[in-house]
């Protein structure tokens, strides 16, 4: 039987991107829903297990996203199974099970791999979000202040990626929370088409009248500007490795996730664009 609206729902990690998007969209069913982060409605704390049994009392599902560093999300999904929750999404990345597909020098794969393992043992229904690139990256992401000024620097080469909206994310997880016929599934989620940054970028001027160019960086180049604001290196070089599959053209191709959670296309870039042209005009500057 599905999960109902008469359950509660959890989602860790319900201020980011896509949690808060699955937030709404099961408020909108009139669902109850437990909002779980460090400054959430519950505290939550993936270093801290005390914050754990709190966060899951009571819940019948819940969907997962957790840093790549966090190494005690199989610990959590145990609990989480022990305590009766009969669905969990997980919030994984496109490419982890595909050899080399970050490169060697991107550390967050192996982390992605163990949760995956642990959702499977778990032994309830469970259900695999692998989503490529965020098309929110350019409207309140790490790319949107570098446009607001006009100048997108990226160790992107000219390679392209199938954007992929983080409300269709949203969509599926819950509809994966809600419905029958998606445990056990590994959902490959992308848009429906691959665009270039200078796409990309050319599709938000039509959308908004601001313009911003792409400069495409090497990647040593990349890292030492990133290291030059402040950045530790490891996350600058962590950056440059999450970009090497939009470098390499590896995210043009199109999955098709979003068909079979939905029964429907993905949303295209230019629809995500419209819908967000406001983060790029001027009354949006700082």
């Amino acid at each position: 039987m599905p999960v109902s609206n008469h359950d509660l729902f959890l989602v860790v990690g319900g201020t980011g991107k896509t949690g808060r998007q699955v937030v709404t969209r099961l408020r909108e069913r009139d669902a109850r829903v437990r909002v779980a982060s460090r400054s959430g409605e519950q505290r939550f704390d993936w270093t801290d297990d005390r914050t754990w049994r709190p966060a899951l009392q009571g819940v019948g599902g819940a969907y997962i996203v957790a840093p790549d560093e966090v190494t005690s999300v199989p610990a959590f999904l145990a609990l989480a199974a022990d305590l009766g929750v009969e669905r969990l999404v997980l919030l994984s990345a496109r490419g982890v099970d595909v050899p080399g597909y970050y490169g060697d020098a991107y550390l967050g794969v192996e982390g992605h791999v163990r949760n995956e393992d642990a959702l499977r043992s778990t032994g309830v229904g469970w259900t695999i979000l692998r989503p490529g690139w965020f098309a929110q990256n350019f409207s309140e992401g790490f790319f949107h202040a570098p446009i607001l000024g006009g100048e997108l620097r990226l160790a992107a080469g000219d390679g392209a990626a199938a954007f992929v909206d983080t409300g269709d994310i949203a969509d599926v997880a819950v509809a994966a929370l809600t419905e029958d016929g998606h445990a056990g599934e590994v959902y490959e989620l992308s848009g429906p088409r691959a665009l270039t940054v200078s796409e990309a970028l050319a599709e938000i001027e039509r959308v908004s009248g601001h313009t911003a160019r792409y400069v495409a960086v090497p990647p040593d180049l990349f890292v030492r500007e990133l290291a030059g604001q402040g950045w530790s290196r490891a996350d600058a070089e962590l950056w440059a490795a999450a970009l090497a599959p939009v470098r390499t053209g590896r995210e043009t191709v199109i999955a098709d996730g979003v068909r079979r959670a939905l029964g429907r296309e993905a949303t295209d870039f230019v629809e995500f664009a419209r819908a967000a042209a406001t983060a790029w005009r001027s009354e949006s500057r700082p």
